[in-house]
């Protein structure tokens, strides 16, 4: 679909597309093969002479596209004509240092590792785009007052600034597990065969530590070739940032309603339009970023399932990740693109939002009401004096609290209990918390 000339503007996601492009892997291949040959000089692994030589046809040489497409469909690996093109580029005196002491999965995981790192640089510029963002929009609508709903129902009064707050406070719980996470992550794969690194004898350590040094990377306790959680645990946090843009998203769609009309994605008229009804402006950029985390959530189970994989080499786990792990990368790139766009242009209708406050008559002020009164004329007759009264408030189109001063005696600042204002809890101080975190 991000191929097509009429979708693929609605759902592209151009640093993903371009990083797991055929170039850029290519590209990336060949850089750390050019790295082991260089190291494994250093160290003295091969000759210095082959490792220069290595190093400068994989910086230079052009990849035969043709022959590597076919041979990637009767190995199902591209490294393998890879390097033997690179052998034949060096020349016959080097070209059997090409690729010394490593196995076409240690290629593609590093290439992996350093296609994750270019990635996730990118998108943590956009989630921090969408923070500041976010902040900003808290802060400004602190006060702000609105109805809060549970069931999607009306339930007690909140400011706008701490539902915007409560979209800003997972994704800096994401910021943090990021930090968390890349260290296991961001490391270099090197073990051979089956992950002793035995074709290296005693230089095995020593080369794959340099190889990490050269790519900067952090050397793993073992090569992980069979060990898939870290790259699972990626895709469970590429998931995770896409479904707290959603659970945004989904309230942005429900805020946009014509019964509610609290928000407008944009001010852009031309946004959301119908083919027949002119009246429209349908929130399509919530949309694609909810399509997009449920993708992720269902791909998710894929690299999962992944992750078991036979002794030391799989059958098809890896394959797995190659059809999922590019797709999830692309799916949140596109849903945190389409979030900054909305935490920057969102249009918040304040008015509306005190006309839906006021249209309540006060039954979000129950729970208040039957907190005043329980001192009064105790608990139980509190809460069924004011079940009788709220379908009477519905009928009579009156505020709750009128109904219920009118039928009981009792010292209570009614006016003040009339104030949805006035029961907003601890809400200034949890959007501190969220700004100032």
């Amino acid at each position: 679909m991000t191929s097509s000339d009429i979708f693929g503007s609605l759902f592209d996601a151009p640093h993903s597309n371009a990083i797991f492009a055929d170039d850029s892997f290519i590209a990336y291949c060949l850089k750390v093969e050019a790295a082991l040959a260089t190291v494994q000089a250093k160290l003295g692994v091969i000759p210095p002479a082959a490792g220069q030589k290595i190093a400068q046809a994989a910086n230079k040489f052009q990849v035969d596209k043709d022959s590597l497409r076919a041979s990637t469909t009767k190995s199902s690996i591209p490294i393998i004509e890879l390097v033997a093109q690179l052998r034949q580029q060096v020349g016959s005196d080097a070209a059997s240092y090409v690729h010394w002491g490593a196995t076409s999965q240690d290629i593609m995981d590093t290439v992996l590792v350093l296609q994750t790192r270019e990635l996730l640089a990118h998108l943590k510029t956009l989630l921090q785009q969408i923070i500041d963002n976010l902040k900003q929009l808290a802060g400004q609508h602190r006060h702000t007052l609105m109805v809060g709903r549970t069931h999607s129902q009306h339930a007690l009064p909140i400011t706008f600034g701490l539902k915007v707050s409560n979209w800003l406070a997972p994704l800096l719980r994401h910021q943090e597990r990021l930090v968390e996470l890349e260290p296991r992550l961001l490391v270099v794969q090197l073990g051979g065969a089956v992950g002793t690194l035995a074709a290296l004898g005693e230089m095995g350590f020593p080369v794959q530590q340099a190889l990490a040094v050269e790519l900067n990377l952090a050397v793993p306790v073992t090569p992980w070739h069979t060990g898939r959680d870290s790259v699972a645990e990626l895709a469970g946090w590429l998931s995770l940032v896409s479904a707290s843009l959603a659970k945004m998203a989904q309230d942005i769609i429900l805020m946009t309603q014509s019964e509610v009309a609290e928000v407008r994605e944009t001010g852009d008229p031309t946004r959301g339009g119908s083919s027949t009804m002119p009246q429209k402006s349908n929130p399509i950029i919530s949309e694609i970023i909810i399509a997009a985390a449920r993708t992720n959530a269902s791909l998710l189970s894929v690299m999962h399932q992944a992750c078991i994989q036979e002794h030391e080499r799989a059958t098809h786990g890896w394959q797995m990740e190659w059809l999922t792990l590019p797709q999830m990368f692309a799916n949140t790139e596109l849903a945190l693109g389409k979030a900054a766009i909305l935490s920057e242009q969102l249009v918040v209708n304040v008015a509306r939002m005190e006309e839906n406050v006021a249209a309540t008559n006060g039954l979000m002020m129950a729970e208040a009401v039957n907190l005043a009164l329980a001192p009064v004329i105790g608990r139980a007759e509190a809460k069924q004096l004011i079940k009788a009264a709220v379908p009477i408030a519905l009928s009579q189109n009156r505020h709750l609290v009128d109904v219920i001063r009118d039928q009981v005696e009792a010292d209570i600042d009614w006016e003040s209990l009339k104030n949805e204002r006035h029961y907003l809890g601890m809400s200034q101080t949890l959007i501190d918390r969220v700004l100032e975190k």
